[in-house]
């Protein structure tokens, strides 16, 4: 049998997808799992306690989605992946509070964590800059960010609730900690894969690419979700993004990334 706590945390993040931060009602959460109020409540001490867990859950989850072959699009229409490598988006991994990944300035990312991406099948690539190298670092930092824009169920539930959590932020204080922490560490994430394309570069500037390339996705990833953009243009803009740091930079692309270990 599945984990009720697991069960619980899927339904938490379709329902939040679907409704908002603020339209989750437990009563609701709990009809969504096929559990009583009474299990929700054993599991999570209260309200806040199961929107930490969620974005933990909906983080990790992103991690798995990156880690392994993607998802095969649904339906008539689904999109069709390009060559160019593809990555992860904005659902990072959670790090706990105080860790090396929480401050920005630590360098302590493991190069190997999340570095086995997988290629694509093959569509003709579109205008705009070729695919980087398979293997060096803007080559896996576009399997990272490219990951996000693909129309698959999966990958569109995550993606809507990760931004729901988000805005849900605004009305929500004791939402702010949690997501500023998961911001900070997927921003680290993403200089520190800049910085293995050129250790020269000082942090302060990878810092700010990062920043940049990170806040970009996720406008990217809206106007994808609601309908203002085709997944394959948004694409190409994140592509244009990433080879527009690398320029900024001075990054050469033939330095691979470092394996595990």
């Amino acid at each position: 049998m599945k984990d009720r706590r697991r069960t619980i945390l899927e339904a938490a993040a379709r329902v939040i997808a679907r409704r908002g931060v603020r339209g989750l009602r437990v009563e609701e959460l709990a009809v969504e799992a096929g559990v009583s109020k009474a299990l929700v409540y054993y599991h999570f001490e209260d309200r806040a306690g199961l929107l930490r867990s969620t974005l933990e859950f909906i983080g990790a989850r992103a991690e798995r989605y990156t880690r392994r072959d993607p998802p095969t699009p649904q339906g008539p229409g689904a999109a069709v992946r390009d060559p160019g490598p593809a990555a992860r988006g904005p659902g990072p991994v959670v790090p706990a509070a105080g860790s090396a990944a929480h401050d920005p300035g630590t360098a302590a990312h493991d190069p190997g964590s999340g570095s086995a991406r997988r290629e694509f099948g093959s569509a003709p690539h579109g205008p705009g800059p070729a695919p980087h190298a398979p293997g060096s670092a803007l080559g896996e930092l576009e399997r990272r960010l490219l990951l996000e824009l693909q129309d698959v169920p999966e990958i569109r539930e995550n993606s809507t609730a990760w931004g729901e959590l988000r805005a849900g932020a605004v009305f929500e204080p004791e939402l702010r900690e949690d997501l500023a922490r998961v911001g900070v560490a997927w921003v680290r994430e993403v200089a520190d894969l800049l910085g293995q394309g050129s250790p020269a570069v000082p942090d302060k500037e990878l810092v700010a690419a990062a920043e940049r390339l990170t806040a970009l996705l996720e406008g990217l990833s809206t106007r994808w979700l609601v309908g203002i953009l085709p997944v394959g243009h948004a694409r190409e803009l994140m592509r244009e993004a990433i080879a527009a740091e690398a320029r900024r930079l001075d990054l050469p692309d033939r330095h691979a990334v470092c394996a595990a270990g």
